[in-house]
């Protein structure tokens, strides 16, 4: 068993520095965002931890070294590396290829349906919002009136 997990952790080692793609015209679109989403993520992540870097304070030892703007660098190369590297891992790219084999057998609605499914949510929320505001002023006026509330929190 040990034996293995060893032998798991080597392969996932080479993959991570192999240049290759993993079955290349495959779920080609659904590993494309699936990239885009975590390079994207990862940009913010980054461009944050520069903005904290950045801040002039008594604590940050970084501001002014240079490394607000070569850690950042750093971080997102390498997380953009091993990202690309693990849409194109092969049992994480099965899983992608197969959702978007799943997702061309969905029917999707036309664009008339679309538009009528939404109004009816849209109304029915607006309806149920104005519901539990009829029920909350139902409660608070009988609450005040049996003593539940003080009549001095009714206007807060």
């Amino acid at each position: 068993m040990a034996k293995e997990k060893n032998v798991a952790d080597i392969s996932f080692i080479q993959d991570l520095f192999s240049f290759g793609v993993y079955k290349r015209n495959q779920g080609r679109v659904t590993r494309q965002l699936t990239f885009a989403a975590i390079g994207v993520t990862l940009l913010l992540g980054c461009w944050q931890l520069h903005t904290v870097i950045r801040q002039p304070s008594s604590d940050s030892w970084m501001y002014g070294t240079g490394l607000d703007y070569f850690l950042p660098a750093g971080i997102l190369a390498i997380g953009l590396w091993v990202s690309y590297r693990m849409v194109n891992y092969p049992q994480f790219a099965d899983f992608l290829i197969a959702v978007e084999a799943e997702m061309t057998k969905v029917s999707w609605p036309s664009r008339t349906e679309l538009i009528r499914s939404s109004l009816v949510v849209i109304i029915l929320m607006f309806f149920l919002a104005a519901v539990l505001f009829g029920f909350d002023i139902i409660w608070r006026q009988l609450f005040t009136l049996m003593g539940v509330i003080p009549e001095a929190t009714q206007s807060q």
